[in-house]
């Protein structure tokens, strides 16, 4: 994980996290996320982040119950707000960096509208680490890729593929890649590298088997 001078050292991760339940809406580590921040409670928890450590952890909802709060998935991504802009309009605009993530303890009542969780960061200390796979197993992953986009008709940045840190590479997929809301969760709560890519290769060949490269974009 590329450091800087503001992001918190991992010993010092914050007990309890504000979070912004949203499906599809993931920030990995060293990814980052845009908000539109409008409704009063979450304008609440923006404001309530940036007096303490910036933090929000971005967890994603389970099927609601009518009636009932969203049952939450049990890991999320803590994200720093790194940047922010007020609008004329009284929205918020946030750019949140991820950080790490987390899992959730239990949750703790809050009086300002927003949902707040005990956090237990100690399955994730990696998100800290440099991590690489073997050279032959990150080959044979970037040709799965390639076949991905290619069935998909996404575009891909050949020689950004090659640049990239495996870390980095597999984040960045789990963000942006047109994944179902239960297909994300699995790669969120894949602790390690080789456990992400494997996930995210069987993902592939499952979505792909016996579809042509020119097959028509489902999604």
């Amino acid at each position: 994980m590329l450091m800087n001078p503001f992001t918190l050292p991992f010993h010092r991760l914050p007990a309890s996290l504000p979070i912004f339940p949203l499906p599809n809406a993931v920030v990995m580590p060293d990814c980052q996320l845009a908000l539109n921040i409008f409704e009063p409670r979450y304008l609440n928890m923006v404001f309530d982040a940036l007096g303490a450590d910036r933090m929000i952890g971005m967890v994603q909802p389970k099927p609601a119950v009518e009636g009932h709060a969203a049952d939450l998935y049990r890991t999320g991504t803590a994200g720093r707000i790194t940047f922010f802009n007020e609008t004329n309009d009284g929205r918020l605009m946030l750019v949140l960096t991820g950080i790490c993530r987390f899992d959730i303890q239990e949750e703790i009542p809050t009086t300002r509208g927003y949902r707040r969780v005990q956090s237990d960061w100690s399955r994730f200390h990696c998100d800290y680490e440099d991590c690489s796979i073997a050279e032959t197993e990150r080959n044979h992953f970037i040709q799965q890729l390639r076949h991905y986009f290619a069935c998909k008709r996404l575009e891909i940045d050949g020689q950004g593929l090659e640049n990239m840190a495996m870390a980095d590479l597999i984040n960045r997929i789990i963000c942006f890649l047109p994944l179902e809301v239960v297909e994300r969760q699995l790669l969120i709560e894949a602790v390690s590298v080789p456990e992400r890519v494997a996930t995210l290769t069987a993902l592939f060949q499952y979505d792909t088997q016996d579809m042509p490269a020119d097959a028509t974009r489902r999604h």
